[in-house]
C-alpha cells in the first residue's frame, strides 16, 4: 500500500473554479489522488493529515519562458567589467554575448542551480526553459522541476546549423520519460538563418516537438525582418561576423516569415509578441499559437508593451513567463503578476493572470494532463500561501495582492526537504 497524506488548508484554490472551504487533496506517489473538503476525504482514506493552518492550497505556478542558466548575469555584469552600458534592445544583446564569451561551463551550471533554487522558492514547479548549453542537463535533476526544456538551436551558416540541430535532438531523445519533457528552440528569427527555417519544421515534426521562439519582442527585430535595417543589421550582425547573411529587404513580418515557414502551429509558442499587427494577431489565432507575455523583461529593455487587448480579444491563448535575470529583477511569477496587474488594469484580472500561470502555462508547454491545477492524477505540486484574511469574498485578489509563501511542493515532497 503506498504511502498517502491529506493536505489541508482554510482554502484550496483552482483556476476557474470556486475556492473549497477547509479543501484538502490526497497525495500518494507523488500525484494527486483525490480532492474535496478534508472531511470527505478523510471519509474515505487512510492517510496522516498535514493541517496548514490559516493558510491556502495554490497549484504549483508555470513559467512558461525562462533562461535559467543566465540566472547570474547580474553578478557576471559586475565581475566581468564589461564596459558597453546598453542603451537600445541592440546594445543589450551585445553586451550579453561580451559577458557571457568571458565565461565557463561551471558558471553556467552554478548559475542554473541557482535559477531552479530560486523558481521553487518563488512558488514555480514548471518551467519552459530555454537551454543552450546541453551539457548542463544532468543538473535538472535536483530540485525536480517539471515542465519542457527547448534545446535552443541558432546560427546561419547551413553546415554547422544542422549539425547542432542533430545534437539537440540528441539531446531530445536522450531526454527520456522523466519530469522535464523536450522542446525545441529556434531562438529568433534575424539569429537563425531562414534558409535553417525548413530544417527546424522538419525536425520538430519528425520528433513530434514542441517549438518556443521569441517573436516581435523589439522594432529593431521588426526593421531588421522587414527591410534588413536598423541597429540588429548595422552593429550586431557585424558584431558576430554575419555580414554576408544579410538578406535582401523581406517586406514581411516575423509573424510571415514563421507562417512561410511552416512554424505556426499548434503546439508553437511565441514568446514576447510586442510589435504584432492586427494581421499578424489574426494569423497566431489561425494557427491556434500560444503567447508568452514576459511584462517586465519587455519595460526593463524598453521595446515597448504587448497588444493584450487585441490578443484577448481575438482569444488567443496566453500565458507568463518571466524571461531571465539578463532582462528582469527576479524570476518570480508572483512578481510578474502583479506587476502585469499594474500595467493591464483594464485588461486582466486576478483570475486571469491566475489563469495564465496555472493552466495557461501549462497548456503553453503542451503539458495540461499533468500540470497546472490539482486535479486527480496531476502532479502533487502545490504552493501552502499565507494570506489577510479567511472570508472567501475578495479571496483571490488578496492572495495575489499580499499573499505569501510559506512552503512549496514538488511531487509530494516539501521544497525545504
Amino acid at each position: 500500500m503506498p504511502d498517502s497524506t491529506i493536505h489541508t488548508a482554510a482554502w484550496l484554490i483552482n483556476p476557474d473554479a470556486p475556492p473549497v472551504a477547509g479543501g484538502a487533496i490526497l497525495v500518494r506517489d507523488g500525484l494527486i489522488a483525490a480532492t474535496g473538503t478534508l472531511a470527505e476525504l478523510k471519509a474515505r482514506h487512510s492517510a496522516a493529515v498535514v493541517e496548514h493552518h490559516d493558510c491556502a492550497i495554490l497549484p504549483g505556478f508555470v513559467n512558461a519562458h525562462t533562461h535559467l542558466e543566465l540566472t547570474h548575469f547580474p553578478s557576471w555584469r559586475l565581475r566581468t567589467h564589461v564596459d558597453y552600458n546598453p542603451r537600445r534592445f541592440s546594445d543589450w544583446i551585445i553586451q550579453l554575448i561580451k559577458i557571457t564569451r568571458t565565461l565557463q561551463t561551471e558558471d553556467f551550471r552554478a548559475s542554473l542551480a541557482e535559477g531552479l533554487r530560486k523558481c521553487v522558492e518563488s512558488g514555480t514547479t514548471a518551467v519552459g526553459d530555454i537551454l543552450g548549453r546541453y551539457e548542463l542537463i544532468p543538473s535538472y535533476s535536483v530540485p525536480p522541476l517539471g515542465g519542457r526544456l527547448f534545446f535552443e538551436v541558432l546560427g546561419q551558416d547551413p553546415a554547422r546549423f544542422s549539425e547542432r540541430l542533430k545534437q539537440a535532438l540528441t539531446a531530445a531523445e536522450n531526454l527520456g520519460e522523466g519530469h522535464l519533457h523536450p522542446g525545441i528552440s529556434p531562438h529568433t528569427l534575424y539569429t537563425t538563418g531562414e534558409a535553417n527555417l525548413p530544417l527546424m519544421r522538419d525536425a520538430a515534426a519528425s520528433g513530434n516537438l514542441p517549438l518556443s521562439i521569441h517573436v516581435s519582442e523589439s522594432q529593431a527585430e521588426s526593421d531588421f525582418i522587414f527591410d534588413t535595417s536598423g541597429p540588429l543589421a548595422e552593429e550586431f550582425y557585424p558584431f558576430v561576423g554575419w555580414q554576408r547573411y544579410l538578406t535582401p529587404p523581406r517586406h514581411c513580418s516575423s509573424t510571415e516569415l514563421l507562417e512561410r515557414s511552416g512554424l505556426l502551429t499548434p503546439t508553437t509558442l511565441a514568446v514576447h509578441c510586442v510589435h504584432l499587427t492586427l494581421a499578424d494577431a489574426q494569423l497566431l489565432k489561425q494557427r491556434c499559437v500560444t503567447v508568452c507575455l514576459c511584462p517586465r523583461s519587455n519595460d526593463r529593455l524598453d521595446v515597448g508593451r504587448a497588444p493584450v487587448a487585441l490578443f484577448r480579444k481575438l482569444g488567443i491563448p496566453l500565458s507568463l513567463g518571466t524571461d531571465s535575470l539578463a532582462s528582469n529583477d527576479s524570476i518570480s511569477l508572483w512578481d510578474e503578476m502583479r506587476f502585469a496587474l499594474d500595467l493591464f488594469p483594464d485588461e486582466f484580472s486576478p483570475a486571469d493572470l491566475f489563469r495564465m500561470v496555472t493552466t495557461g502555462g501549462a497548456a503553453a508547454l503542451g503539458l495540461s494532463d499533468s500540470l497546472g491545477s490539482l486535479e486527480i492524477g496531476k502532479r502533487a505540486d502545490f504552493q501552502i500561501i499565507r494570506h489577510a484574511g479567511l472570508q472567501k469574498e475578495g479571496l483571490l485578489e488578496r492572495i495575489i495582492g499580499q499573499g505569501k509563501i510559506a512552503d512549496v511542493y514538488l511531487n509530494g515532497f516539501s521544497g525545504a526537504e
